[in-house]
Protein backbone atom coordinates (compact mmCIF):
# COMPACT_ATOMS: atom_id res chain seq x y z
CA UNK A 1 0.00 0.00 0.00
CA UNK A 2 1.12 3.75 -1.28
CA UNK A 3 1.57 5.81 1.88
CA UNK A 4 1.00 9.23 1.92
CA UNK A 5 1.54 12.38 4.71
CA UNK A 6 -0.57 14.88 4.04
CA UNK A 7 0.45 17.91 6.14
CA UNK A 8 -2.43 20.50 5.93
CA UNK A 9 -4.11 22.69 8.48
CA UNK A 10 -7.52 23.12 7.06
CA UNK A 11 -9.12 20.41 8.66
CA UNK A 12 -12.21 20.12 6.21
CA UNK A 13 -9.13 20.21 3.52
CA UNK A 14 -7.64 17.08 5.57
CA UNK A 15 -11.42 15.51 5.53
CA UNK A 16 -11.71 15.48 1.40
CA UNK A 17 -8.18 14.26 0.84
CA UNK A 18 -8.25 11.34 3.20
CA UNK A 19 -11.78 9.81 2.32
CA UNK A 20 -10.85 10.03 -1.12
CA UNK A 21 -7.34 8.55 -1.13
CA UNK A 22 -8.17 6.10 1.45
CA UNK A 23 -11.49 4.98 -1.48
CA UNK A 24 -8.35 4.50 -3.66
CA UNK A 25 -6.44 2.33 -1.61
CA UNK A 26 -4.56 4.93 -0.31
CA UNK A 27 -2.79 4.62 3.37
CA UNK A 28 -2.94 8.53 4.98
CA UNK A 29 -1.29 10.13 7.74
CA UNK A 30 -2.55 13.43 8.27
CA UNK A 31 -0.15 16.49 10.15
CA UNK A 32 -1.91 19.86 11.00
CA UNK A 33 1.52 21.42 11.82
CA UNK A 34 5.13 21.31 10.24
CA UNK A 35 6.51 19.68 13.77
CA UNK A 36 4.07 17.26 13.35
CA UNK A 37 5.10 16.52 10.12
CA UNK A 38 8.28 16.01 10.49
CA UNK A 39 7.96 13.72 13.38
CA UNK A 40 5.71 12.24 11.50
CA UNK A 41 7.87 11.23 8.31
CA UNK A 42 10.57 9.98 9.90
CA UNK A 43 8.15 7.51 12.08
CA UNK A 44 5.86 6.15 9.20
CA UNK A 45 8.60 6.35 5.94
CA UNK A 46 5.50 7.70 3.96
CA UNK A 47 5.98 7.06 -0.38
CA UNK A 48 4.62 10.65 -0.72
CA UNK A 49 4.13 14.03 0.80
CA UNK A 50 1.85 16.36 0.47
CA UNK A 51 2.45 19.58 2.01
CA UNK A 52 0.81 22.87 2.40
CA UNK A 53 2.83 26.07 2.69
CA UNK A 54 1.20 28.35 4.95
CA UNK A 55 1.63 26.17 8.72
CA UNK A 56 0.82 27.60 11.98
CA UNK A 57 4.19 26.69 13.08
CA UNK A 58 6.32 27.27 10.33
CA UNK A 59 6.88 27.75 6.37
CA UNK A 60 6.33 25.16 4.46
CA UNK A 61 9.68 25.74 2.48
CA UNK A 62 11.33 25.17 5.82
CA UNK A 63 9.72 21.90 6.31
CA UNK A 64 10.69 20.70 2.55
CA UNK A 65 14.29 21.57 3.25
CA UNK A 66 14.20 19.60 6.70
CA UNK A 67 13.08 16.75 4.85
CA UNK A 68 15.00 17.24 1.84
CA UNK A 69 18.08 16.70 4.92
CA UNK A 70 17.61 12.97 5.15
CA UNK A 71 14.91 12.06 2.66
CA UNK A 72 13.98 11.60 -1.64
CA UNK A 73 10.43 11.14 -0.59
CA UNK A 74 8.33 13.43 -3.64
CA UNK A 75 7.02 16.22 -2.24
CA UNK A 76 3.72 17.41 -3.49
CA UNK A 77 3.31 21.33 -2.69
CA UNK A 78 -0.59 22.69 -2.49
CA UNK A 79 -0.73 25.94 -1.69
CA UNK A 80 -2.97 29.41 -2.35
CA UNK A 81 0.11 31.15 -3.15
CA UNK A 82 -0.56 32.11 -7.30
CA UNK A 83 3.16 34.07 -7.52
CA UNK A 84 5.66 32.57 -9.33
CA UNK A 85 8.66 32.98 -7.00
CA UNK A 86 6.97 31.40 -4.34
CA UNK A 87 6.43 27.97 -6.98
CA UNK A 88 10.23 28.38 -7.57
CA UNK A 89 11.22 28.80 -3.76
CA UNK A 90 9.45 25.66 -3.26
CA UNK A 91 10.78 23.72 -6.08
CA UNK A 92 14.36 25.00 -5.42
CA UNK A 93 14.15 23.72 -2.31
CA UNK A 94 13.36 20.26 -3.24
CA UNK A 95 9.57 20.00 -4.10
CA UNK A 96 8.87 17.56 -7.06
CA UNK A 97 5.54 19.24 -8.16
CA UNK A 98 3.14 22.23 -7.38
CA UNK A 99 -0.27 22.56 -7.22
CA UNK A 100 -2.33 25.78 -6.38
CA UNK A 101 -5.66 25.73 -4.55
CA UNK A 102 -8.29 25.26 -5.78
CA UNK A 103 -7.75 22.20 -7.42
CA UNK A 104 -9.65 19.38 -8.39
CA UNK A 105 -9.34 16.44 -6.65
CA UNK A 106 -8.73 14.68 -10.10
CA UNK A 107 -5.98 16.50 -11.07
CA UNK A 108 -4.37 15.95 -7.39
CA UNK A 109 -4.73 12.33 -7.80
CA UNK A 110 -3.13 12.37 -11.45
CA UNK A 111 -0.18 13.95 -9.94
CA UNK A 112 -0.38 11.49 -6.91
CA UNK A 113 -0.31 8.83 -9.46
CA UNK A 114 2.56 10.61 -11.74
CA UNK A 115 4.84 11.01 -8.27
CA UNK A 116 4.31 7.73 -6.82
CA UNK A 117 5.43 6.02 -10.45
CA UNK A 118 8.27 8.26 -10.93
CA UNK A 119 9.64 6.40 -7.64
CA UNK A 120 8.91 3.45 -8.95
CA UNK A 121 10.17 3.14 -12.29
CA UNK A 122 13.79 4.39 -10.38
CA UNK A 123 16.04 1.11 -10.53
CA UNK A 124 16.78 -0.33 -7.17
CA UNK A 125 20.57 0.07 -6.74
CA UNK A 126 22.31 -3.49 -6.16
CA UNK A 127 22.54 -4.78 -2.32
CA UNK A 128 26.01 -2.91 -1.55
CA UNK A 129 27.92 -5.80 -0.06
CA UNK A 130 31.27 -3.72 0.01
CA UNK A 131 31.07 0.51 1.42
CA UNK A 132 34.37 2.73 0.75
CA UNK A 133 34.98 6.01 2.26
CA UNK A 134 37.56 8.23 2.62
CA UNK A 135 38.35 6.70 6.17
CA UNK A 136 37.66 3.04 6.34
CA UNK A 137 36.00 0.15 4.17
CA UNK A 138 32.94 -1.61 5.53
CA UNK A 139 33.07 -5.39 3.63
CA UNK A 140 29.61 -6.64 4.87
CA UNK A 141 29.87 -10.19 3.08
CA UNK A 142 32.96 -10.88 4.99
CA UNK A 143 32.08 -8.85 8.07
CA UNK A 144 35.20 -6.45 8.41
CA UNK A 145 35.69 -3.08 8.77
CA UNK A 146 39.38 -2.05 7.41
CA UNK A 147 40.66 1.70 8.47
CA UNK A 148 44.08 2.81 6.66
CA UNK A 149 44.84 -1.02 6.42
CA UNK A 150 44.26 -2.46 9.61
CA UNK A 151 41.01 -4.68 10.83
CA UNK A 152 38.99 -3.13 13.02
CA UNK A 153 37.62 -5.19 15.80
CA UNK A 154 33.83 -4.88 15.94
CA UNK A 155 31.39 -6.66 18.37
CA UNK A 156 28.25 -8.29 17.17
CA UNK A 157 26.02 -5.47 18.05
CA UNK A 158 28.05 -2.94 17.03
CA UNK A 159 28.05 -4.96 13.61
CA UNK A 160 24.43 -4.84 13.59
CA UNK A 161 23.98 -1.42 14.47
CA UNK A 162 26.66 -0.02 11.76
CA UNK A 163 25.21 -2.81 9.04
CA UNK A 164 21.27 -1.42 9.31
CA UNK A 165 22.93 2.46 8.52
CA UNK A 166 24.86 1.69 6.09
CA UNK A 167 22.23 -0.29 4.01
CA UNK A 168 19.98 2.72 4.34
CA UNK A 169 22.47 5.29 3.02
CA UNK A 170 21.53 9.23 3.50
CA UNK A 171 18.03 7.83 5.08
CA UNK A 172 16.99 8.87 8.69
CA UNK A 173 16.54 5.01 11.04
CA UNK A 174 14.72 5.90 13.84
CA UNK A 175 15.94 5.38 17.42
CA UNK A 176 12.89 3.01 17.64
CA UNK A 177 13.50 1.16 14.56
CA UNK A 178 17.40 0.62 15.58
CA UNK A 179 16.42 -0.08 19.31
CA UNK A 180 13.29 -2.66 17.93
CA UNK A 181 15.93 -4.40 15.62
CA UNK A 182 19.54 -4.30 17.58
CA UNK A 183 17.86 -4.97 21.05
CA UNK A 184 14.21 -6.42 20.70
CA UNK A 185 12.81 -3.17 22.60
CA UNK A 186 11.42 0.05 21.61
CA UNK A 187 11.10 2.32 24.90
CA UNK A 188 12.03 5.85 23.85
CA UNK A 189 13.90 5.28 27.60
CA UNK A 190 16.81 2.98 26.12
CA UNK A 191 18.11 5.44 23.60
CA UNK A 192 21.32 5.52 26.26
CA UNK A 193 22.39 1.93 24.80
CA UNK A 194 22.16 3.59 21.40
CA UNK A 195 24.23 6.83 22.39
CA UNK A 196 26.69 4.17 23.45
CA UNK A 197 27.28 2.02 20.70
CA UNK A 198 27.31 4.85 18.44
CA UNK A 199 29.81 6.75 20.59
CA UNK A 200 31.90 3.61 20.49
CA UNK A 201 31.28 2.71 16.55
CA UNK A 202 32.72 6.73 16.10
CA UNK A 203 35.94 6.10 18.04
CA UNK A 204 36.45 2.85 16.19
CA UNK A 205 35.64 4.30 12.67
CA UNK A 206 35.51 8.42 12.55
CA UNK A 207 38.47 10.50 11.47
CA UNK A 208 37.24 13.13 14.23
CA UNK A 209 34.50 10.95 16.26
CA UNK A 210 33.81 14.84 18.07
CA UNK A 211 32.94 16.07 14.72
CA UNK A 212 31.52 12.96 12.88
CA UNK A 213 31.51 12.95 9.04
CA UNK A 214 29.59 9.55 8.74
CA UNK A 215 27.53 8.38 11.55
CA UNK A 216 25.21 11.52 11.85
CA UNK A 217 22.91 12.11 14.49
CA UNK A 218 19.43 13.58 13.69
CA UNK A 219 18.58 14.76 17.22
CA UNK A 220 15.79 13.18 19.04
CA UNK A 221 15.00 11.16 15.99
CA UNK A 222 17.64 8.74 15.02
CA UNK A 223 20.89 8.47 12.88
CA UNK A 224 22.25 8.51 9.44
CA UNK A 225 25.05 6.91 7.55
CA UNK A 226 26.45 9.41 4.69
CA UNK A 227 28.89 7.54 2.56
Amino acid sequence: MTRVLVVEDDPQLVRALVINMQARQYGVDAAPDGATALRLAAARQPDVVMLDLGLPDMDGVDVIKALRGWTRVPILVLSARQASDEKVAALDAGADDYITKPFSMDELLARLRAAVRRVEDVPLAPTTTLVTTDDFTIDLLAKRATRGGHDIRLTPTEWHLLEILITNPGRLVTQKYLLQEVWGVSQSNKTNYLRVYMAQLRRKLEGDPSSPRYLITEPGMGYRFEG
